[in-house]
């Protein structure tokens, strides 16, 4: 085995240092690294080139063996190579890393035949070249070789989970990429669409005519814009079901900003539809009782205030609590509490104007806003005919129940101009009302049915 001292000998014998014999001089002007060494691998001559890749003058190489630059991380593969190149009398070639004499590491690529192919006891030649800026640049385009596949992998695990369908074609307007969504509503798979003409697998018909509408790849790659949404499309699919949908159209540009395909996205247009008056309605309304739900009423309040403004009306605000609702839970069921509920919001609607808000405002709490009143006593005369409606007998869960409410009152612009003043004095109100009260006694019949009377509240 190589020890360290083999491959630095301290000294060389005097024909290694001689150069082992013709003039290297010439090799001095190659701009490729040049090691002569001796059948047993040490060094009789190096020339500049070579000395300025590894670092170390031709004194200080001389005798030392080829394989002591090498980096000590891939000395064994390289040694073994050597080794099988030698065996086999075949030219020796490798990729392998030197240790530079500052310390750093430098690529380089290493060739070595004999001296002469009849006599390789006489030695060898190796060629060796910096490959630096070549392995730099491979590692360059690996690097982005990955990046790109990561970012081709995640573009395609969003197509993958977006719920509109996505279908992609290249310049001549064949389908060269889709989506689940899209597979599920055309009726083909990616597999059998791919490569195809896109109205082979979109089929687009005129909702009335049913006839055949223009190729939206085409018009947005002649054009090179895009098209918005539009509804105004039919989707035959395989099957021959039909489908209105929604659709888009962009044209897909190169780095240089040539058109080069067409991406087009839809959706079906009543699934659509549907899914967004839902959304917009729960966002409005308290999904129990239908009735308009805090936010909305804030909304309404600004309307309502902004006409009041501009007639020179008053607006009367009602904060209503249903009195001992924990004792309707309790005696007669959550499930019976929440139809309570619901025919309060009933009876509190029959008792105002179309044009007047009515709010749940939270638990057993309500809120009617009155819009453009003529004068105050309106607004009470208004709580009177809730609470008396309350009160009006109805059979919930096979009961007969009434209900007593209590009404707190407040008036714009008299009690405040901002709807937090009038909401804070219209609940002060009420509160105030709702202490004066006794505590509510349990009575009346059963209506049908075998469990004792709960009776009137």
């Amino acid at each position: 085995m190589l020890r360290y001292r083999d491959y630095f000998p301290l000294a060389a014998d005097r024909e290694a240092r001689s150069g082992g014999g013709p003039d290297h001089r010439l090799s001095d002007l190659l701009p490729v690294g040049i090691l002569v060494t001796d059948r047993d691998g040490k060094c009789i001559h190096s020339n500049l080139a070579y000395q300025k890749i590894c670092g170390w003058n031709n004194d200080e190489l001389m005798g030392s063996h080829w394989s002591a630059v090498v980096h000590p991380g891939d000395h064994a593969r390289v040694i073994r190579q050597w080794d099988e190149a030698v065996l086999g009398q075949t030219p020796f070639l490798s990729e392998v890393r030197l240790k530079h004499a500052n310390g750093k590491t430098v690529w380089v690529r290493r060739k070595a035949v004999p001296v002469s192919s009849r006599r390789p006891d006489r030695g060898y030649v190796h060629t060796v070249e910096d490959i630096g800026i070549y392995k730099a640049e491979q590692r360059a385009i690996n690097d982005a070789e990955s990046q790109l596949f990561e970012e081709k992998e995640r573009a395609h695990a969003a197509l993958e989970s977006v719920t509109d369908a996505v279908v992609m074609t290249d310049i001549g307007g064949r389908v060269s990429y889709m989506n689940l969504v899209a597979e599920t509503l055309t009726g083909y798979s990616r597999h059998e669409a791919v490569g195809r003409p896109l109205t082979e697998i979109f089929s687009l018909v005129d909702p009335e005519t049913q006839d055949p509408l223009d190729d939206l790849a085409w018009r947005v790659i002649r054009s090179g814009r895009a098209i918005g949404m539009e509804a105004n499309a039919v989707l035959v699919s395989r099957d021959g079901s039909e489908h209105a949908i929604e659709e888009s159209a962009n044209p897909i540009h190169n780095r240089y900003g040539a058109v080069v395909g067409s991406v087009i996205v839809f959706h079906e247009l009543c699934f659509s539809r549907e899914a967004m008056s839902r959304m917009a309605y729960l966002a409005q309304h308290d999904p129990l009782t239908g009735l308009h739900n805090r936010s909305a009423f804030y909304e309404r309040f600004e309307q309502a205030q902004a006409m009041a403004q501009r007639h020179g009306k008053q607006m009367g605000l009602l904060f209503i609590d249903l009195d001992n609702f924990k004792g309707i839970n309790d005696s007669l069921g959550h499930e019976s509490g929440d139809m309570i509920l619901t025919a309060l919001a009933g009876k509190l609607k029959s008792c105002v104007r179309s044009a007047d808000t009515v709010c749940r405002y939270g638990g057993d709490e309500f809120v009617v806003l009155l819009g453009e009143i003529a004068e105050a006593s309106h607004a009470h005369a208004v709580a009177d005919k809730i609470r008396e409606s309350a009160a009006e007998p109805m059979v919930i869960a096979g009961r007969e129940v009434s209900l007593q409410l209590s009404i707190g009152v407040s008036v714009y612009p008299e009690d405040g101009e901002i709807v937090e003043d009038l909401v804070k004095t219209a609940d002060s109100a009420m509160y105030r009302l709702k202490k004066t009260k006794k505590p509510l006694v349990l009575r009346g019949r059963l209506v049908h049915g075998s469990h004792p009377p709960l009776g009137l509240i």
